[in-house]
């Protein structure tokens, strides 16, 4: 059995950009590990392991052979009809083609080697060979290749190596490249370098050469010599720890995980051997809104904000360096002499754009472009005041405030404070009207008008946020739409999915009781002369419905529930989730299968005879109900009895929206149902007997399939 080692490589590089380093390292990792076991050098055990460091890629893979396994591998040479003449005897096309594989004739092979099959319409002639394997030299090198090749580069660098002529191509220049199997170096080269048993450590305060006699000294070795963590994974969850440590010590916290996960995982890539420093700055900083310091500190400098338990804003930050020093004073007065100007920055933009109410800022959205089809952002307010406040009276909100709240939505736009940080949009909206006197209506509607910004995030608040939340929504889809701009494939470039769902959780978790129709009507209406036509809201209607089933189904309701539901309540959106569980808990009883295929039955045998399907009876096209004198059988009559019994009951509870109740209290009719089925013919040869039976159907199916269409769920 071949001999395995461990196998290392390490690509030595300036600093590569941060915030992709960790997906450079999990695919200059990923890319090696699964070309070598391609090749036959890994077995079913080998793990890896990848490594990414600011100045750094690599890897560590256990259990490699230092050759692959020979192999063998089928090839066709010919159909039979070619590879041998009338006697028997090979072609000379035949030892032709075996010469050009290296093999003298077709006699010296083994005829254990040799096969015929059919291939398509022909008996051909196939040859088994064993493929020699491999040296490690050779198939590492294939994945290094594939490796620096793959790397998800947006950008590359040009720049030349040593000897001033040859140009290469990479992210960042590369230094140095290690290559070791087990205490051998492997010879291999990338971008102009040739592999050693050499390392670097950190760039100020590690050794500059660091001799590895084995692959498995790499980790211990640059932490004790290179001060480096190499492990993106391990150097991050000691960040973490420092910063919450430190936080608690100063009797505050870092604020909710998900706000500042994408800035611990861009320090941990600018990093190499970490250190956590506590930096302050003037109280009278605190009178800006503390958004704008949060985000200028987090953007800018990379710097961990402090909060009290109350969630407002310390004057202390927390500093992530790359030094790890006894005395960091120097380190840590350096960084507080740099935040001083973002911060002065932040609030003279605060006090200029205060000096200027936000509506008196409303006209100069006319020399804002909001699409060259659709007008200015001025333009677009007009709408959306317009549809704000037409909504606002379709769901029972203030419409004046709903039109006022959508009049100054997007006047922050030609702020300052806006102008430097685009993310603050609303946020500085409701800081301004709340300095202008506006209602906190007014302003809460203004931040809160571009909630859900993403998966998860909060809902609008009252109704005057909802409407205008709404017109927000409504108003671009309508208008991208019309424009023939729909997604296509992974392309979105205007977030119409993100304003698709929004629109749909508002409808469902506030909840809005208004058709989903009537909502895209009236944003298609409020474009005036710009408007679409109405094939525009019928085609935005289909495409939020397809995204509500996707939204549906990642919060595990099944597939068919989602159908079942939404064949028959596809406008009163805000029904829908109480219509799933219902049908959950119908699901879970013992009837519910057999009325299932009771109601596919009537649904199949209504639409070959009367044209009606099962989703429209629960849309309530029920129709003429039986006579029930003309009933012949006792099944019949049964069954008739049993659900008219029912429908007062069931009536209630639908109008009460109690779906549970509803469907449940149907799941006692399996009885007569089942009885019916085995007891009467539908398609009687009196027409009039057929006929009323049909009507019986169709009424009982009516009120059925009011709450889901329960033929989808057999």
């Amino acid at each position: 059995m071949t001999a395995t080692e461990t196998l290392l490589v390490e690509l030595l590089t300036e600093e590569l950009p941060p915030k992709a380093l960790a997906r450079l390292g999990q695919t200059f990792a990923e890319t090696i590990v699964n070309s070598l076991r391609k090749s036959g050098f890994l077995n079913a055990q080998s793990g890896s392991e990848s490594f990414a460091t600011p100045r750094r890629l690599a890897v560590a893979i256990e259990g490699v052979a230092a050759r692959s396994a020979d192999r063998e591998a089928e090839v066709k040479l010919m159909p039979l009809a070619v590879a041998f003449d009338a006697s028997g005897a090979p072609s000379a096309a035949l030892n032709k083609k075996l010469a050009a594989r290296g093999i003298a004739s077709y006699e010296a092979i083994d005829p254990a080697a040799l096969s015929r099959r059919m291939d398509g319409k022909a008996e051909t002639l196939f040859l088994t060979e064993i493929i020699s394997g491999k040296p490690l030299a050779q198939g590492l090198q294939s994945a290094l290749v594939a490796a620096v090749s793959s790397l998800p580069i947006p950008k590359v660098m040009s720049y030349q190596l040593a000897d001033g002529l040859t140009t290469v191509e990479f992210v960042r220049p590369a230094h140095r490249l290690l290559a070791l199997w087990g205490s051998e170096v492997v010879e291999v080269s990338i971008l102009g370098l040739k592999a050693d048993r050499l390392s670097s450590g950190h760039r100020f305060q590690g050794a500059r050469d660091i001799r590895l006699d084995h692959a498995d000294d790499y980790v211990a070795k640059l932490s004790q010599e290179g001060q480096v963590t190499v492990s993106f994974a391990q150097r991050q969850a000691a960040i973490e720890e420092a910063l919450l440590a430190a936080a608690r010590a100063q009797g505050g916290s870092l604020g909710d995980a998900a706000s500042y996960s994408e800035l611990l995982d861009e320090v941990t890539a600018l990093v190499e051997q970490p250190a956590v420093y506590v930096g302050e700055f003037e109280e009278s900083f605190l009178a800006v809104p503390q958004e704008c310091l949060i985000l200028t500190m987090r953007q800018n400098q990379k710097y961990f904000p402090l909060f009290d338990h109350q969630g407002r804003l310390q004057r202390r930050f927390l500093i992530v360096s790359n030094m790890r020093l006894a005395d960091p004073d120097n380190i840590v007065r350096g960084n507080e002499r740099v935040v001083r100007p973002r911060l002065a920055d932040a609030r003279f933009f605060f006090e200029q754009d205060r000096k200027t109410p936000l509506a008196a800022r409303v006209d100069k959205l006319a020399s804002v472009v909001y699409h060259n089809k659709l007008g200015t952002q001025l333009e677009r307010t007009e709408r959306l005041e317009r549809l704000a406040g037409a909504l606002a009276v379709l769901t029972g909100a203030d419409a004046a405030a709903a039109g006022r709240a959508a009049r100054l939505a997007k006047a922050d736009l030609v702020t300052d404070m806006v102008g430097e940080f685009p993310e603050l949009q609303g946020i500085m909206g409701r800081y301004y009207a709340c300095h202008d006197g506006e209602q906190q209506a007014v302003a809460e509607a203004i931040e809160q008008h571009y909630w859900p910004r993403f998966a998860g995030d909060r809902l609008p608040q009252g109704g005057v946020a909802v409407a205008v939340a709404l017109a927000d929504k409504l108003d671009t889809l309508l208008g991208i739409f019309g424009i023939g701009l729909a997604p296509t494939g992974d392309k979105d470039p205007f977030g119409l999915r993100r304003h698709a769902v929004g629109v749909l959780r508002i409808l469902m978790e506030t909840p809005v009781r208004t058709p989903l129709s009537v909502l895209l009507e009236r944003a298609r209406q409020s474009f005036g002369a710009r408007a679409a036509p109405p094939e525009s809201a019928a085609a935005v209607a289909a495409f939020m419905l397809e995204r509500l089933k996707n939204y549906l189904k990642e919060r595990e309701y099944a597939a068919q529930d989602i159908e079942a539901v939404l064949a028959v309540c596809d406008e009163t959106i805000y029904q829908v989730p109480r219509r799933l569980e219902a049908v959950r808990q119908f699901n879970a009883r013992p009837e519910a299968q057999a009325l299932a295929a009771a109601n596919k039955r009537i649904a199949n045998i209504l639409a070959k005879e009367a044209g009606a399907d099962s989703a429209a009876l629960g849309r309530g096209a029920a129709g003429a109900a039986p006579d029930p004198t003309r009933f012949e059988e006792d099944a019949e009559r049964a069954l008739f009895a049993a659900g008219e019994r029912l429908r007062p009951q069931v009536e209630a509870w639908l109008a009460e929206e109690d779906f549970t109740a509803a469907l449940i209290a149907l799941a006692g009719l399996r009885a007569e149902v089942d009885r019916f089925f085995t007891d009467v013919m539908v398609m009687a040869e009196d027409p009039g007997v057929r006929e009323n039976r049909l009507r019986l159907l169709k009424h009982l199916g009516a009120m059925m399939n009011r709450v889901a269409d329960l033929s989808k769920l057999a």
